[in-house]
């Protein structure tokens, strides 16, 4: 684990404070991009073909240069099935593979700002590099570069083209920003970090979905910019203009704010939390948590609200219908992880079959402690959201091998007690906790 803090030089650190200041606007060339611009078409032409892209780095010709970028394709992938597309963008100085994996805060559990655990195989994404490390986008060749990853992976790949997003921090987010305003009928939604008008905003007067966060203390892009970008999609949008609330100084808070009156489909959020220039804030304590941040999953929540795609059956073992009563259980280990903050909490269970024959269908039951209600969740159906609730597996996560291990979870709002369930049973057998 490291402090984000240190990702950036004194020499980058003053590029973006230049870069801001000046307000750089760069037009982005709109280019052309196949029918899913539109946003009508539902699926790709990758879908029904054989994939020739596989998870790992590509590269590709964009405006007469050699770019690249990291794919992870979901395991299991189904070329039948339509699956949402998600770009992460680095920060400058920051690569790809920083993106990809999320080793510069926690490896693996921050991957494509954390993202990637929460999606449970039913996404697709992608880590562009930058060049020279950030996202000039001058002409709007970085938009163009975009461009040309989409007719790459959706020419090969299957993709529900209603389910683009993007999301990046600092020179990453002003990335995000410069689509949201070059490409809002590409991209659904997107999420902007620490972020300032770094990449340009050709366009930008049509609505898109829209998510933003900044830490209060910000010494690098002040939070100012990050109001300012927000600001234009809640004209866009529609919403009623507010100063939304945001946390007090040594608060080690958030607060989060979805504005009201925005037209339907196109919501805005702020989150402002009590830190510096980092991208995976945790409340009550200061710097990077890959592991503790409440931020990747209010994201995965913003982008998901908006439907789409599930992951398939495997081929070879499809899963019962959930509404099927499981058969019997078996020997399990639980493991929970709460994140709290004000007056809420998210929840990250984690259920490993620990006996010797495969689980095929499963009910989790557990008691909420007094006060603490679900208001949504993933990769589970709950019910009913207080006191002994019932996860059932989904369409595409029923089976468990021995030794497999299936990850869900919920957000829920709580009157004070945080506590995690002190039991848990699978399919009638009581598991091991922790």
């Amino acid at each position: 684990m490291s402090r984000r803090k240190s990702i950036f030089g004194p020499v980058a650190l003053a590029a973006l404070m230049v870069l801001a200041a000046a307000g750089t606007a760069l037009s982005a060339n709109p280019g052309s991009v196949p029918a899913a611009q539109s946003g009508i078409l539902a699926a790709t032409a990758g879908c029904g073909k054989a994939p020739t892209l596989r998870s790992g780095t590509h590269t590709i010709q964009s405006s007469g240069k050699n770019r690249s970028y990291i794919l992870r394709v979901p395991d299991n992938y189904n070329n039948n099935h339509p699956y949402r597309l998600v770009f992460g963008f680095h920060w400058l100085n920051g690569s790809a593979t920083d993106v990809a994996t999320g080793q510069t805060v926690q490896r693996d559990t921050w991957a494509y700002y954390g993202l990637l655990p929460l999606s449970n195989n039913s996404t697709i994404f992608v880590a562009p590099q930058g060049l020279n490390s950030g996202w000039a986008n001058s002409g709007g060749e970085d938009v163009t570069f975009v461009d040309d990853m989409l007719r790459q992976i959706e020419g090969d790949l299957c993709v529900e083209t209603t389910q683009r997003f993007a999301l990046g921090f600092s020179y990453g987010g002003a990335m995000s920003y410069a689509l949201a305003c070059a490409r809002p009928n590409v991209f659904r939604a997107v999420a902007v970090y620490g972020g300032a008008q770094l990449s340009g905003c050709s366009g930008g007067s049509q609505p898109v979905a829209y998510f933003g966060a900044h830490g209060i203390r910000d010494s690098v892009l002040n939070i100012s910019n990050g109001r300012s970008l927000r600001d234009r999609f809640v004209r866009n949008n529609g919403c009623t203009a507010q100063s939304p609330p945001e946390p007090s100084q040594g608060s080690l808070t958030h607060r989060s704010t979805t504005y009201s009156g925005c037209a339907s489909g196109y919501p805005v959020v702020w989150a402002a939390f009590d830190e510096g220039h980092i991208a995976a804030p945790q409340d009550g304590a200061p710097g990077d948590s890959g592991s503790r941040t409440w931020l990747p999953g209010e994201t995965w929540r913003f982008f998901t609200q908006f439907g789409g795609t599930t992951p398939p059956p495997s081929p070879t073992t499809p899963p019962p219908s959930p509404t099927t009563p499981p058969p019997g259980g078996g020997a399990c280990r639980v493991t929970a992880d709460v994140n709290a903050w004000n007056t809420g909490l998210t929840e990250q269970i984690t259920i490993t079959n620990t006996g010797s024959s495969t689980i095929n269908g499963w009910s989790l039951v557990f008691t909420l402690p007094g006060g603490q209600t679900i208001t949504g969740g993933w990769n589970a159906s709950y019910s009913p959201t207080s006191g002994q609730v019932t996860a059932r597996n989904v369409s595409y996560n029923g089976t468990i091998a021995p030794n497999a291990s299936v990850g869900i979870g919920f957000q829920a709002t709580h009157t004070g007690n945080t506590a995690e369930p002190g039991s848990f049973t699978l399919n009638g057998a009581a598991c091991t906790v922790g």
